[in-house]
């Protein structure tokens, strides 16, 4: 159990990560629902940038959701003309996906919202940001109670 005056802090930091996260998504937010898309949409076009040719069952692994939750976001970016999904060289039966020239430019911008974000919380603050890319490294492997965090 964690002790009271500790669990305050801790409440506190709950609420922080609830509001940043809240600002750090609101302008590509506003972006998409000109368009009529959504958060999910965002997420599909970010990590098909980062890894074009990635496959479909790839993006369901990064994105952890499943084929169902995937497969409309998806088929509205192809029908917008931003993802394009050609079959895989070697098997037909796969398909790579990549942004089209729209899909990159939107993607720029969603994206770029948040890293001119982040870019002006960072500036200056070196030991800051290495504190919270380990805290956010650390999130990310999934720590949570009775798991063991290492480097924190």
């Amino acid at each position: 159990m964690v002790d009271v005056n500790r669990q305050a802090l801790l409440r506190q930091a709950v609420e922080q990560f609830f509001f940043a996260y809240r600002a750090f998504t609101t302008p590509p937010d506003r972006i998409l629902a000109e368009r009529g898309l959504g958060r999910v949409h965002h997420r599909v076009l970010y990590f098909v940038a980062r890894q074009p040719g990635t496959t479909v069952t790839e993006l369901l692994s990064v994105l952890g959701v499943s084929k169902q939750a995937l497969n409309a976001p998806l088929r509205q970016l192809q029908e917008a003309g931003l993802v394009d999904a050609v079959p895989d060289e070697r098997d037909r039966r796969i398909r790579r996906l990549a942004l089209s020239p729209a899909g990159a430019l939107l993607e720029a911008e969603l994206t770029g919202t948040q890293l001119a974000m982040l870019e002006e919380v960072f500036a200056g603050r070196q030991e800051a940001e290495a504190g919270w890319r380990q805290v956010m490294e650390t999130l990310a492997r999934g720590a949570g109670p009775g798991q063991a965090v290492d480097q924190l």
